[in-house]
């Protein structure tokens, strides 16, 4: 009886340890599975909690010092924080660089982030066989029908590694079933985004050639194929541009990058046969490169398809995933909150550069009139993305008015590459605080030699470190060529 006991005293114990090991192995498993996410996050806290100043941050995948991530700067700043404003530093204001949306995504940086495991989406294709989330696909549309500003309803859509990549392919997939001997050309109302040229003329296909300005070819008569590219709203002036060209054998490919609620009213939902969008001007995300294609046409879509397949065979899947988050975020709430933050941050910019800029006879900006905005219900006046500056005659001389500007430290994107004249350059308002703060200070101080020609007077320059800091003061001459040497006052909000 005695050795029964023992039996069974020694298999509960047996039992007992088993079960014990059993429960640890699956809790062990379980934090496991679960930590992997917490490390994911503690890295992400920690880079992220670097202190940059305000005019600069640190990434994941960025610079690192001794092993430790390090701030990356804003234009114009340097030290190991990001302080040190620098003296002399040429403005950029040539790239279309979105950051102006960045302060958005930093408030709302929990409910847009994305922890992506090491097995995510490891295969070439998703499930069902294709390049494209369908859950992707299907946040495309309702954000599009949230705006207002296209129809999706019956169409086919394309993912491309941002717009560039899609035109291309636009143009590819119409050109290839030209029913001309002779190649299809490819034109663009002036003035038109230099990219459309460059990229048309580096490929050098057999199937189209680039044939400038759209206008030229308003009373051509022939059956020569012709693809026109128009930009609505446009990139350099934002005008809202329709197509030139009309007839059975003209095809036409609408740019549709700018036409979200920061930049201009929505009047429309657009319904055109071919239309392209990027994520870029949507979000920000330039950095992502992913743009989309609305397509009516199911053989214009199937060759796009190919050139896609052969080009690239689909967008990362990662780029997939972040973007799906995005347009979550985009429509939650009452799916406004970043569109208001983005009109309201441009909006904001234009009213200062255009209270300089009304001081100035030598310099002036594209005319902007107010239309109904059915997403906001209620008159807007546009916020294009870009100022189209234009100098008169009076202060060009022998030089352009990317020159003019160059000489105060202010880089844009000269006129000449839109195919306009030299009185125009592009200035970029799409950069960060920092960047239009710097660049509205040097307009500012070209503005102001228009006061007096002749004096020489103090200039009072706020060199803020940030919204709260004080003016300091400092002397700077504008030396054009000899013609003026003048230093005026001037305030700097």
């Amino acid at each position: 009886m005695a050795r029964i006991h023992s039996l069974k005293y020694s298999l509960s114990f047996t039992f007992s340890v088993s079960l014990n090991i059993l429960l640890v192995g699956m809790y062990m498993c379980n934090r496991w599975k679960q930590n992997w996410t917490l490390e994911a996050m503690a890295e992400a806290e920690a880079v992220s909690s670097i202190s940059c100043s305000g005019h600069g941050k640190a990434f994941l995948d960025g610079l690192v010092l001794h092993g430790n991530p390090v701030c990356e700067c804003n234009m114009c700043y340097g030290g190991s924080d990001c302080s040190e404003l620098l003296p002399d530093c040429m403005v950029d204001a040539d790239s279309g660089d979105p950051t102006f949306l960045e302060p958005f995504w930093m408030k709302n940086a929990a409910s847009s982030a994305v922890v992506v495991a090491g097995w995510h989406r490891m295969s070439y294709e998703y499930s069902d066989g294709s390049l494209i989330s369908e859950e992707l696909k299907a946040h495309i549309q309702k954000v599009h029908a949230s705006v207002g500003n296209a129809i999706t309803d019956g169409k086919y859509i394309i993912f491309g590694a941002g717009a560039t990549h899609l035109i291309n392919a636009a143009v590819h997939a119409l050109s290839s079933n030209n029913a001309s001997s002779s190649p299809a050309k490819v034109v663009a109302s002036i003035p038109y985004y230099p990219v459309y040229k460059e990229q048309t003329e580096f490929f050098n296909s057999e199937d189209y050639k680039f044939n400038e300005d759209a206008s030229m070819w308003k009373n051509y008569s022939s059956n020569s194929t012709f693809i026109e590219l128009v930009t609505s709203p446009n990139n350099p002036d934002g005008d809202m541009k329709k197509a030139v060209l009309q007839g059975q054998f003209v095809k036409t490919i609408h740019d549709l990058a700018y036409y979200w609620p920061h930049f201009t009213p929505i009047t429309a939902p657009a319904d055109e046969d071919l239309m392209i969008f990027t994520l870029s001007k949507l979000t920000g995300h330039a950095g992502s490169r992913f743009g989309w294609a609305i397509i009516k046409d199911e053989a214009v879509y199937k060759r796009m398809l190919t050139y896609m397949d052969l080009s690239t065979y689909g967008v990362s899947r990662e780029t997939q995933l972040r973007v799906l988050k995005l347009l979550k975020v985009a429509l939650s709430g009452n799916g406004r909150a970043m569109y208001e933050f983005g009109y309201s941050t441009m909006k904001n910019r234009w009213t200062k550069l255009s209270k300089v800029l009304s001081q100035s006879k030598r310099f002036s900006t594209q005319n902007l009139k107010p239309r109904y905005c059915s997403f906001s219900q209620q008159f807007r006046t546009p916020s294009p993305a870009f100022a189209w500056l234009k100098c008169e005659t009076s202060v060009l001389e022998d030089r352009s008015c990317y020159e003019v500007l160059k000489e105060v430290n202010i880089t844009g994107r000269e006129g000449s590459l839109f195919s306009a004249d030299k009185h125009y350059v592009r200035l970029s308002l799409v950069r960060s605080e920092d960047d239009f703060d710097l660049l509205l200070r040097q307009i500012k101080k070209l503005v102001s030699v228009e006061s007096n020609d002749k004096g020489v007077t103090e200039v009072s320059t706020g060199l803020g470190q940030n919204n709260e800091s004080t003016l300091m003061l400092e002397l700077d001459a504008l030396n054009y060529n000899g013609l003026y040497t003048i230093i005026d006052p001037f305030s700097y909000q």
